[in-house]
């Protein structure tokens, strides 16, 4: 993960540099102090999803270029086979599987995420992105908080809500939980 980390901190200054974006703007569109943003773009401090969402929305690349480092090619479909989306583990407890990365200009991120249990963990860590968005479980069970409410959903349940709202979740039990996440502005 941590070569990961400096990766994608390249990409984010390689896109601050070449559109001449302080590293003032940068911090202040995904709501941190400039000497955070820096910790990142040294792959020292880890970016959430939501965060890089923020930042390709408002300079106008895909979220996946920004993680995988490849540019979408596809106009007219998109085929993703089973197992085979782009994949990063963004914590030891989350991985996310791409399934609409190689299609240019797409409205919707689609991913397949993985969240490891963590026993006794009651810490979440809430995001917010800008939009809506569609969770459908695969497998396992999940406690999804948002804006103070707790859910819990299991296989096949799914949920649709404001993505502005404060939103995290954890694994339920000692199993994973797989979900389709959908989201769109």
């Amino acid at each position: 993960m941590d070569e990961q980390l400096k990766q994608i901190g390249e990409r984010l200054r390689g896109l601050r540099d070449v559109l001449d974006i302080p590293v003032s703007e940068m911090a202040e569109t995904i709501g941190i102090d400039s000497e955070k943003y820096e910790k990142i773009e040294k792959g020292e401090l880890d970016i959430t999803i939501s965060n890089l969402m923020k930042i390709a929305h408002k300079y106008g690349v895909s979220t996946e270029e920004l993680i995988f480092a490849e540019a979408p090619h596809m106009k007219s479909y998109y085929v993703t086979r089973k197992g085979q989306g782009m994949s990063i583990e963004r914590t030891k407890a989350y991985k996310y599987q791409s399934l609409v990365g190689g299609f240019v200009n797409h409205h919707a991120d689609v991913f397949i995420v993985t969240v490891e249990p963590k026993p006794g963990a009651r810490t979440i860590y809430k995001n917010t992105h800008p939009g809506q968005e569609f969770n459908m479980v695969l497998e396992g069970k999940m406690e999804l908080f948002i804006g103070g409410k707790t859910i819990i959903l299991e296989e096949g349940d799914s949920i649709y809500f404001d993505s502005l709202k404060p939103h995290g979740m954890l694994a339920v039990g000692d199993k994973p939980v797989k979900f389709l996440a959908f989201t769109v502005e």
